[in-house]
């Protein structure tokens, strides 16, 4: 669910001025799971630049405060959710924890790095919600340490049905703050591409 339409547009914005999206509509990406895509997300790059890192942070900050004021710890996920989570956390001055991709290979060999206490009410930030898959995988992991999971916040999604799907088979609510429409809506308005590249990406997504 996007969180508002307003930040949705710009951040939407931000997100291709600085290219941690890339839209390719004539020479398609390959995603690690060999799925072909006219589009290309890496928000890790948001980090380099203060007004955008900012704007994620404030906004996400605006979410709690309106939607979830009853939180009281902020877990990110690794590895490109950690910094939002940790900035988000620091705003609020709230916890930070996150959850690794698969538990650590020596050591204590945690899955969970940092404190999540039973019972505590958490947000969980990913930076990209694709299929939803490893976003719901540390909301397991969250869930396992008996503790409650509010919501999944997120920078960006592709908008598949079957993330929105995978979500609500899981019982858990999401926000982000952009997403393809808006992207493309963005693209449109400011005629980044010919019509019938734009009509392209489109359809890819109806049928993604």
């Amino acid at each position: 669910m996007i969180y508002n339409d307003d930040i949705a547009s710009k951040v939407a914005e931000y997100l291709l001025e600085i290219q941690a999206i890339k839209l390719s509509p004539n020479e398609m990406f390959t995603w690690a799971s060999g799925k072909r895509s006219p589009i290309y997300c890496d928000n890790r790059l948001s980090l380099s630049f203060p007004k955008v890192r900012n704007l994620i942070k404030t906004s996400f900050a605006k979410l709690v405060k309106e939607k979830y004021p009853e939180a009281d710890l902020v877990v990110g996920v690794a590895t490109a959710g950690i910094a939002h989570g940790a900035l988000l956390a620091d705003a609020l001055d709230l916890p930070f924890a996150y959850i690794r991709s698969k538990a650590k290979g020596h050591g204590m060999q945690n899955l969970i790095e940092g404190q999540i206490k039973a019972g505590a009410k958490v947000i969980v930030v990913e930076d990209l919600i694709s299929t939803g898959g490893s976003s719901l995988k540390a909301v397991d992991a969250v869930r396992e340490a008996n503790a409650e999971v509010l919501s999944m916040f997120a920078i960006f999604t592709y908008g598949f049905q079957n993330a929105v799907d995978n979500f609500k088979n899981a019982n858990c609510s999401f926000y982000t703050l952009s997403d393809f429409d808006h992207l493309l809506k963005f693209a449109v308005e400011n005629k980044l591409f010919p019509k019938q590249e734009l009509d392209f990406m489109a359809e890819w997504k109806a049928g993604a």
